[in-house]
């Protein structure tokens, strides 16, 4: 289907295509500028377009592609860097440079590429498949093996099956004959619509943290897999950092990471920071479990908002095959900003701050698409969100935040004070909840420690505790603090610099194991309340705050196990023994004095 464009206001193009269908894609003018559908008004289409559409101008073609905005999936998504519509930047560039002509649309999956295919020895042929059955296996990086399935909606015969083999990735693989007698042909690869969630049996529950190997986040606010999380935090408190942690650390089999509009300076930094990272889990490279999606603030606007929906159907294809998928959005501000300006430019009617009223459903649209399913196949999968958030100033009552905020169930919320004070990761213990907590604490009691619940909420207390006593300090002074108070204080701040600070780029403390995060926690914890006995038996606080224990504790996290001695046990029996000889020091000098 063809027709014509009768008017242009930036990326929206108004044009005359009778009976097309709404979410269509379409090819704008000469160089076939990549649109889509989203409104119709009689025979006229309201498209948005994906490229910016200078020198496009009225009566130029426009091409109905007879589908919606769609990605490629199989075999060769894994090392990849995509824009925000599944193009692939390396290809591009080699070929153009850094100036990417518009229109080049160069499919996702490289056609040439042969890949070795192994049927699944369990199909015969003249058995009944549906979709989620896996026809064979290919070997798709060294670490993944990338399960090739049968497409949701096909169901029926399989007349034939390749044998073992060579294929390219439109190469049919099988044959399947549907009930009404048609002939379907599958390939390696498919076609998924990015706005449609991929169905799936059941959702399942989800009953286990993923582990990022961060102190703050595991410990104090865990995130399960197939969970919705949000990292709020405004310029500067160091949410793309907090995300690259995630990404690399993350216990997940696949790592997706969207760069929705942030700024081009940090996109280039992971573009080339992950292709030399080393997976910690296998000793290869991180990129073999990895996806890129970059999306710069100075691309088209619109691209920004399918950046996301392309990124979650990838994270779903992975989830379908059996994977844990961990996906990071930065950030859902930019991509709100782009609904923003496509409602503007379309007449809707703004609500809060000029964001469409339709805000909150997106957002929830968008999340909901997390969670750990039992699959189509009869597999176990997940897919984990997070969305980073960058509130104007930190304000964490704006509309995205704030929907945000009731939408996901681990809340990170970072804080430009604590990154001023070079604190990091700079979450906020106090602004900060997981409502996965309960849950998480099953799953740390059976496999790790049994007092991790009780250690936690210690800790917490503590930190609560200090922050209403510094607001005291902050007015009147230490001194009209008593000893127990000073003392809080100070145990407040060895969990803040011995646990709770964790520099990305110190090669022992970027990644803490969960047996060291407890038993560091608990060392710190006891150290502390030792040190509230020993206050009750009449030492003074000053003999406390001078202990060089203290200032041994803040390094402990940065200590590395050798020949089989556990700094951490190590510094427990000195503190015992240390506190016990200070304590006998004071009683006898009581007893002298008497």
């Amino acid at each position: 289907m063809q027709g014509r464009i009768t008017e242009l206001n930036g990326p929206i193009v108004t044009a005359e295509l009778p009976g097309i269908a709404t979410g269509e894609q379409v090819h704008l003018g000469a160089l076939g500028i990549v649109g889509e559908v989203i409104a119709r008004e009689r025979d006229e289409a309201i498209i948005q377009a994906y490229e910016s559409t200078e020198s496009l101008c009225p009566g130029d073609t426009v091409e109905a592609l007879g589908h919606p905005l769609s990605v490629e999936l199989g075999p060769g998504l894994l090392g990849q860097i995509f824009d925000g519509i599944q193009r692939p930047l390396e290809k591009l560039f080699s070929r153009h440079g850094d100036k990417l002509p518009r229109g080049d649309n160069e499919p996702g999956l490289a056609r040439e590429r042969g890949w070795a295919f192994e049927p699944n020895p369990a199909l015969k042929e003249g058995q009944h498949v549906a979709g989620g059955a896996q026809l064979g296996t290919v070997p798709e990086t060294e670490t993944i093996e990338h399960r090739i399935l049968v497409p949701p909606g096909i169901e029926g015969e399989l007349l034939e099956i390749a044998p073992a083999g060579s294929y390219n990735i439109e190469n049919v693989i099988a044959h399947v004959r549907d009930t009404h007698g048609d002939i379907h042909e599958l390939q390696l690869f498919h076609r998924w619509p990015v706005r449609h969630a991929r169905p799936y049996k059941q959702r399942d529950n989800a009953v286990a943290p993923l582990l990022t190997g961060q102190r703050i986040l595991d410990t104090f606010f865990p995130l399960l897999k197939g969970g919705k999380g949000a990292v709020p935090g405004p310029f500067g408190a160091g949410k793309t950092m907090v995300q690259q942690q995630i990404a690399r650390w993350a216990d997940a089999d696949i790592v997706i990471y969207v760069g929705c509009g942030e700024r081009g300076n940090e996109l280039v930094d992971i573009l080339e920071t992950f292709p030399n990272l080393t997976d910690p889990h296998t000793g290869r490279s991180l990129m073999e479990r990895t996806l890129l999606i970059a999306n710069t603030s100075n691309m088209p606007v619109v691209a920004r908002e399918a950046s996301i929906y392309v990124g979650v159907t990838l994270a779903e294809y992975y989830r379908d095959q059996g994977y844990d998928v961990v996906m990071v959005a930065d950030s859902t501000s930019r991509w709100a900003e782009a609904l923003r300006e496509v409602g503007g430019r379309l007449g809707e009617m703004p609500v809060e701050e000029g964001y469409p009223a339709y805000l909150a459903s997106r957002l929830a649209a968008f999340y909901e698409r997390a969670g750990r399913v039992e699959t189509l196949g009869d597999r176990r999968g997940s897919v984990t969100l997070i969305g980073a958030v960058s509130p104007p100033g930190g304000d964490f009552s704006e509309p995205v935040t704030a929907h945000t905020k009731d939408i996901v169930e681990t809340f990170w919320a970072l804080s430009k004070p604590l990154a001023d004070a070079r604190h990091y990761p700079a979450v906020d213990w106090t602004d900060s909840f997981s409502g996965y907590a309960a849950v998480a604490a099953r799953w740390w009691k059976e496999e790790i420690s049994p007092d991790w619940e009780s250690t936690r909420a210690e800790a917490l207390a503590l930190l609560s505790q200090a922050d209403e006593l510094t607001r005291i300090v902050n007015l009147v002074g230490p001194e009209a603090l008593s000893p127990a108070q000073r003392w809080a204080l100070e145990g407040a701040s060895l969990v803040k610099q011995g646990v709770l600070q964790q520099s990305a780029l110190d090669p022992v403390d970027s990644y803490c194991d969960p047996h060291k995060q407890v038993a560091l926690l608990q060392a710190v914890l006891k150290l502390y309340d030792t040190g509230r006995e020993l206050l009750s038996h009449g030492i003074p606080v000053q003999e406390l705050l001078r202990q060089p224990l203290l200032a041994e504790a803040r390094r402990l996290k940065g200590l590395e196990s050798k020949d089989d001695a556990d700094p951490i046990a190590d510094f427990d029996s000195r503190a015992e023994n240390s506190l016990a000889e200070l304590r006998g020091q004071y009683l006898r000098q009581q007893e002298g004095s008497a």
